[in-house]
């Protein structure tokens, strides 16, 4: 089955009807900084926290064994750590964000259920229950195409225009109504693509950092401060674990959201197709 292609173009984008709104993305103001100082705050008064150490001494040997073992070992890993620890609370944000709004983007049940469910309802030419399908849908894809079909009810009964125009004013309907809905479904993924190459050379730049500590520890005059190599190495490695596992996330979930954004993009254009097509066959 061919298939009509209903994606938005830059020259269609500038002589739509609709007036795409331009957000100053609050969200993305507001949590970038508070996750900044949630990680400092975590740095300093957590994984820092004396009972972390021997002896109540911060910097001292970590105790023993128990969580605070782990925190001690984490903070011992440098000033690159809160960094990387807010990079990962960014992440974990926005991932959080993302999956909130593409779940809702999605509907109630899928977009491909729903051009069928309004295929049907056009074949029988019943406009008003193809409607009602799309307000049970409650998705992107439900949205684009209720602003189609309603544009389509509208030229049913149009006198002034031929098929073809009638057609073409359907599908710049749809554009237009797909222009509002995309840049939502695709905001603030360019943290979690950014975060993906930053997180692994943050982790890197720590790494680097350790390793400085540990060869100098080996070419101090006379026997190696051993303690102070072991420190240097696991600062290396601290800060590579959280580097590469905040990037991982990132990369990840990233995938996850664009997969899905296609899926949805994909829906819409059928839906296009369908209404264009449909008016075409039913309304000669």
């Amino acid at each position: 089955m061919a298939e009509t292609k209903t994606t938005v173009t830059a020259g269609s984008a500038k002589t739509t009807s609709h007036q795409v709104k331009k957000s100053s993305n609050v969200f993305a103001l507001l949590a970038v900084p508070i996750c900044i100082v949630i990680g400092v705050l975590f740095y300093l008064f957590v994984l820092g926290s004396p009972d972390n150490f021997q002896g109540g001494i911060v910097g001292a040997h970590p105790v023993e064994e128990g969580i605070g073992k782990w925190f001690a070992t984490v903070y011992q890993g440098g000033a690159i750590v809160p960094i990387l620890i807010s990079v990962l609370l960014i992440c974990i944000t926005f991932v959080i964000e993302r999956f909130l709004y593409i779940s809702k983007a999605k509907g109630k049940f899928s977009g491909a259920d729903l051009v069928r469910r309004v295929q049907f309802h056009l074949a029988n030419k019943n406009v008003d229950a193809a409607l009602a399908e799309c307000d049970k849908q409650k998705g992107s894809v439900g949205n684009v195409m209720k602003a189609g079909l309603k544009k389509y009810k509208e030229m049913i009964t149009n006198t002034e225009l031929d098929t073809e125009q009638k057609i073409l004013t359907i599908k710049n309907e749809i554009e237009e109504t797909t222009a509002l809905e995309l840049p939502m479904m695709e905001k603030n993924l360019v943290f979690l693509s950014t975060i993906a190459s930053v997180a692994t050379l943050l982790g890197l730049f720590g790494t680097v950092l350790g390793m400085i500590k540990s060869f100098s520890a080996m070419s101090a005059s006379g026997a190696p401060d051993s303690s102070k190599l072991a420190l240097g190495i696991s600062e290396a490695l601290i800060n590579t674990a959280l580097g590469i596992g905040t990037s991982a996330i990132a990369i990840i979930m990233y995938n996850f959201f664009t997969t899905n954004i296609d899926s949805i993009t994909y829906a819409i254009d059928e839906s296009g197709f369908t209404l264009t097509q449909s008016f075409a066959a039913n309304h000669k």
